[in-house]
C-alpha cells in the first residue's frame, strides 16, 4: 500500500488506488483466418489489402473490402405453354456451368449463416467480377502459404481455413494436403490455434485414401481437425442478365443471353414477371457446393459463446445446407472415427427428423488419449493463451515467494471461475485442478538464478477423467 497523503485538515478525500491484483483475462477462442481468393482486396485508408491480414465484424465488411462472388454461367431451357412459336414461354429447367473454384464469398455467407463473429480475411490474389476462365491463374498452394505466413504474427487468430483449397489449379493430393500441413506446423509452433481440414470432395473410398496417404506433422495432429463431406448449401449463385442464356424451345438454336433478350422484340414478349419469378425459383433451388471448413468456424463460435469452448462442438445443425454430397452410413462412420493411424474424419450426417448434424469432434490424434478431442485441444489452447498473457506482468518482478503466491492466486481464481462454468471435470476445485509454482517444486536453485519462474498446472478437461498437466516457464530479470 502506498504512503497515506499528510492531511492536516478535516473533511474529505479522495485519493485514486491502482488494483494491484492481476486477473487472468481470458482469449478469444473462435477467431478464424480464411485464406483464399476474393473479387478484390481494397480498404479506402488502408488501401491495397492483398496478403494482409483484415479483421471484418460482418459479412457487410466483407463485401465492402473484397467484393463479391464470381458471375456463374447458367443455361435455361424455356418451353412453350401453348404449343407453338409465338406462345407464351417459361423456364423449365437451368443447367448451372462448371462452378467457379473461388469460394470465399460463400464461404463467408456460410460460416456468418452458422453463426460466425470477428475473423480474419487474407486475400492471396483477385479473379475478374464476370468470373470468366482468363480472370487469372487460380493460383497455387504456394499462394496461400504466402496467407499464411502472414497470419502467423497474428495473435487473435485461433483458426486457420483454405475454403478454395480444393480448386487450386495444378495441385495434387500432396500438395494440397501439404498445404494444411503448413498450417499444422503452425499451429504447433504457436499453439494458439488449431487447422480445419477440408477432406477432398471426392467418392467416400478415394477421399479417405487420399487423406490417409497424405505426409502430416506428427507433432501436428493434435492441432488439426478434419471434416466430411461437403455441403450441397441453400446459398445462391451470382448471376448477372448477361451471364443467363435462355434456349426457347423451338425458336433457337444459339442460347441468347437474358439480356440480349430483353432488348430483343422477337423475343422480350416472353420476358414476363412470371418468366422471371420462375426462373428464379429454379436458379434458387441449384445448390452451391461447398467444403464444410465455413460452417465448421460459425458452429465453433456458436457452441463457444452459448456453452463453451470445452463443449464438444458436435450434434449441432449445419444450417444453410439443404443435401450432403455423400451419405453416410454407421459403419462407414465407424471406419472413419477410428482408423488405424488415428487419424480421425469427423462426419457430417443427415438425420431424419433431426435435418444434417456435425457427428463428430475428434482431432488427427486419436490414438493419444489426452489429445483425442478438438474442444479439449481448443480449451487447453484458451486456458494456456489466456494464462501465458496473464503471467507477463510478472517478468520484471522479483522471482521470489511473494511473487509465486501471487502468480499461483491468480491462475488458481481463472481456473476456479472455469470449474463453476462446467469447464473441466471434479466434484471439486482439488479434483479439478491444481497450480504448483516455487522453489523445490517447479525450479531448481539454478532456474531462479538463470530467472525461470515455471508454473505447472494439472487441469481434469470434462473428456479425460485424468490431469494434463502443462508448465509454463516466465523468463524474469535477473537483476
Amino acid at each position: 500500500m502506498p504512503n497515506p497523503p499528510r492531511i492536516k485538515t478535516p473533511g474529505v478525500y479522495i485519493e485514486e488506488v491502482s488494483a494491484a491484483s492481476q486477473n487472468v483475462a481470458q482469449v478469444e477462442t473462435a477467431i478464424p483466418a480464411f485464406i483464399g481468393y476474393t473479387e478484390k482486396a481494397t480498404k479506402i485508408v488502408e488501401g491495397d489489402l492483398n496478403c494482409v491480414p483484415t479483421r471484418i465484424s460482418s459479412f457487410g465488411e466483407y463485401v465492402r473490402y473484397f467484393g463479391e462472388a464470381p458471375v456463374q454461367e447458367v443455361a435455361v431451357h424455356a418451353t412453350s405453354l401453348g404449343g407453338g412459336k409465338g406462345k407464351k414461354y417459361l423456364p423449365a429447367s437451368v443447367s448451372i456451368g462448371t462452378p467457379s473454384d473461388y469460394r470465399m464469398y460463400h464461404a463467408l455467407e456460410l460460416f456468418y449463416e452458422n453463426g460466425g463473429g470477428p475473423c480474419y480475411i487474407v486475400s492471396v490474389g483477385g479473379y475478374k467480377p464476370d468470373g470468366s476462365v482468363d480472370a487469372c491463374e487460380l493460383g497455387s498452394a504456394s499462394a496461400c502459404g504466402g496467407g499464411l505466413d502472414a497470419i502467423s504474427g497474428e495473435d487473435e487468430i485461433t483458426m486457420i481455413l483454405f475454403p478454395d483449397a480444393n480448386g487450386l489449379s495444378g495441385v495434387n493430393d500432396s500438395e494440397y494436403y501439404g498445404l494444411f500441413n503448413q498450417a499444422m506446423t503452425q499451429c504447433y509452433d504457436l499453439k494458439d490455434r488449431v487447422t480445419i481440414i477440408d477432406v477432398k470432395n471426392d467418392g467416400l473410398n478415394d477421399a479417405l485414401a487420399h487423406f490417409h496417404q497424405a505426409a502430416f506433422l506428427p507433432e501436428g495432429l493434435k492441432f488439426s481437425a478434419a471434416y466430411y463431406p461437403w455441403l450441397k448449401t441453400t446459398l445462391s449463385y451470382r448471376t448477372t442478365e448477361n451471364s443467363i442464356l435462355l434456349l426457347f424451345e423451338g425458336l433457337n438454336s444459339t442460347p441468347v443471353s437474358l439480356a440480349a433478350a430483353k432488348g430483343s422484340g422477337e423475343y422480350s414478349r416472353f420476358i414476363t414477371g412470371d418468366f422471371l419469378r420462375a426462373l428464379n425459383q429454379l436458379l434458387s433451388q441449384e445448390p452451391v457446393l461447398m467444403p464444410p471448413s465455413p460452417a465448421i468456424a460459425g458452429i465453433y463460435n456458436t457452441v463457444d459463446v452459448t456453452r463453451g469452448v470445452w463443449k464438444a462442438p458436435a450434434n449441432v445443425n449445419v444450417t444453410a445446407t439443404s443435401g450432403l454430397t455423400v451419405p453416410i452410413s454407421d459403419e462407414e462412420q465407424g471406419e472413419m472415427n477410428v482408423p488405424p493411424d488415428g487419424r480421425a474424419v469427423n462426419a457430417i450426417r443427415q438425420f431424419v427428423g433431426r435435418g444434417i448434424l456435425v457427428w463428430g469432434a475428434r482431432t488427427l490424434a486419436g490414438n493419444d488419449n489426452d489429445w483425442r478431442y478438438i474442444n479439449i485441444r481448443r480449451f487447453f489452447n484458451m486456458v494456456e493463451e489466456s494464462i501465458k498473457k496473464a503471467t507477463a506482468s510478472f517478468v520484471f518482478e522479483p522471482n521470489d515467494a511473494n511473487t509465486w503466491l501471487r502468480v499461483k492466486t491468480m491462475v488458481e481464481n481463472y481456473l476456479m471461475g472455469l470449474w463453476r462454468q462446467g469447464a473441466m471435470a471434479g466434484a471439486s476445485p482439488k479434483e479439478a485442478f491444481f497450480v504448483n509454482v516455487g522453489l523445490g517444486k517447479t525450479m531448481t536453485q539454478t532456474d531462479i538464478l538463470e530467472g525461470r519462474m515455471i508454473l505447472e498446472m494439472g487441469l481434469a478437461a470434462v473428456r479425460p477423467a485424468e490431469f494434463i498437466v502443462i508448465r509454463i516457464t516466465v523468463i524474469m530479470s535477473t537483476k
